[in-house]
Parts: structure tokens; sequence; C-alpha cells
């Protein structure tokens, strides 16, 4: 199965997300070399990153997964789950995890959506083509009140800069955290902020 294919989904519009409530969902998953079940709405005061992928035993998802990975602790420095999702079954995840030296230093929850109906929630669910019945290459930020800040979604060839998922939810996070002042351009942690009316605040 390849990365790259037509990108046809389902109907929900993605961007009506943003701003809104994250849908919520149970699930089986694969963590922590266990199977278990996962409900988002249990997760409800933490920061969620949601990582759409096409498949398991793919070519460019090994390599954002395992970056993930990699920047897993950042994430969690930032009060973040990630949670990765595919079509894949569970058993699938693991027999992955069992045998990719880069997906076995995955520590985060590996979410099975067999049926789809996650990703057909979230407006990423391929439905014609020759990559049917798998999801699209999408990113989700959810707060920890379980509202959507961000939705990327893109077509499966292209890989993510899970660098810039991680900058991403650090501006949200700033945000929510300072009422009133917004970030600009390329914000990174530390740098001024903008405020309405005012201009720069804060110190570089």
């Amino acid at each position: 199965m390849k990365d790259n294919q037509n990108n046809n989904t389902s109907v929900l519009n993605v961007r009506t997300l943003v701003g809104g409530r994250a849908p919520d969902f149970t699930a089986s998953m694969f963590h922590e070399n266990h199977f278990k079940q996962i409900k988002l709405s249990a997760l409800r005061g933490k920061w969620i990153v949601i990582a759409f992928y096409p498949g398991d035993f793919t070519f460019i998802c090994p390599t954002e997964l395992s970056r993930f990975a990699d920047l897993y602790p950042e994430f969690k420095k930032e009060n973040a789950e990630i949670l990765s999702v595919s079509t894949d079954s569970e058993h699938v995840h693991k027999a992955w995890w069992d045998n990719s030296p880069s997906i076995k230093k995955i520590h985060y929850p590996m979410v099975a959506d067999t049926a789809g109906k996650i990703s057909k929630m979230y407006g990423v669910y391929i439905d014609s083509g020759v990559d049917e019945g798998r999801a699209l290459r999408a990113t989700f930020i959810i707060d920890p009140d379980g509202i959507v800040k961000s939705a990327d979604v893109h077509d499966n060839s292209i890989g993510r800069s899970v660098k810039e998922i991680l900058r991403k939810l650090i501006a949200a996070k700033y945000v929510r955290e300072h009422g009133g002042e917004v970030c600009p351009v390329e914000w990174e942690s530390g740098a001024k902020t903008l405020k309405p009316g005012i201009g720069l605040v804060g110190k570089i």
C-alpha cells in the first residue's frame, strides 16, 4: 500500500471542527505492549494530539510515528498526550511494534479504527480510490476542555513536521494561559506576543 493515493474523503468539512468540541470516541488500542480501551473524553484536562495516518507497515508513516516517539517527552512536559490512529487493528499495531525498531520506540497509545468510525468523525476517511478505507495524514490539537484548536490535513505523500505540531501546541497553550495575548507568525516559546490594540508584549 502506497502513501500517496487518491484522497476522496467523507463529506464532513474538517474546518468546521476547529473551535468546536472534539468528537468523542471509545476504541481499542495497543499501548505499552498491552491491548486496552481508550475513551477520548476520559483524557479531559490534558492537551491531546491526534495523529491520523494511512497505515502500518508503510513508508512515510514510520518516519512520522518514530519522530513523535522521539519528541514524546517534550509533549508530555506540556501536559499533552499523543494518540496515533489508523484503520489497522490493535493486533496489527502490535505486530508492527514487535517487528520495527523505529516503531518499538513508541510509548504513546496506538488507536485502532478498524471500521473507520473515528476517521469519519474527523472528516479524514478515504471512501474511494486505491486507498479506500484508510485515513488521510491529519493532525488535530485538542485543548483540556475538549475543544479543537488546530486541524491540519494534507495529501498522504507529504510527511508532517512533528516539531511544528509541538510549536503549535505550545502556542495554543500559551494563548490559553495568557488571556488577551495572541501569537504572531512563527512564534516560539519565549518570544514576544501581540496584544490587540496594544502591540508587542513580553520579552524576546
